[in-house]
């Protein structure tokens, strides 16, 4: 069984940055995706970001420009600059990863930001 477990949530001001981590029981290089999502109060939960084995990345329109995914295969952790945050972007933030057809996901971490 994968576990998920996401770090570095908080309450932070408008403009400030974070730094979520997602720490895997195993090694993240073998998963086919490496994605996180996040859902806001009332809303669907969305695809943020995702990178691929070879280091390729892909952010959501509303993202671009202040989020940066990244991972160290060594430590077995993803991770997800925030910078220039703004309040839309208060959610619980969900670390994903897919092996073999099965979906693995973290418990989530609270981001929330003040204006």
């Amino acid at each position: 069984q994968v576990q998920l477990v996401e770090s570095g949530g908080g309450l932070v001001q408008a403009g400030e940055s974070l730094r979520l981590s997602c720490a895997a029981s195993r090694s993240i290089f073998a998963f086919n995706t490496r994605n996180w999502y996040r859902q806001a109060p009332g809303k669907q939960r969305e695809l943020v970001a995702n990178i691929t084995s070879s280091g390729i990345t892909n952010y959501a329109d509303s993202v671009k420009g202040r989020f940066t995914i990244s991972r160290d295969n060594a430590k077995n952790t993803m991770y997800l600059q925030m910078n220039s945050l703004e309040p839309e972007d208060t959610a619980v933030y969900y670390c994903n990863m897919n092996s073999g057809g099965t979906d693995y996901w973290g418990k989530g971490t609270l981001v929330t930001v003040s204006s």
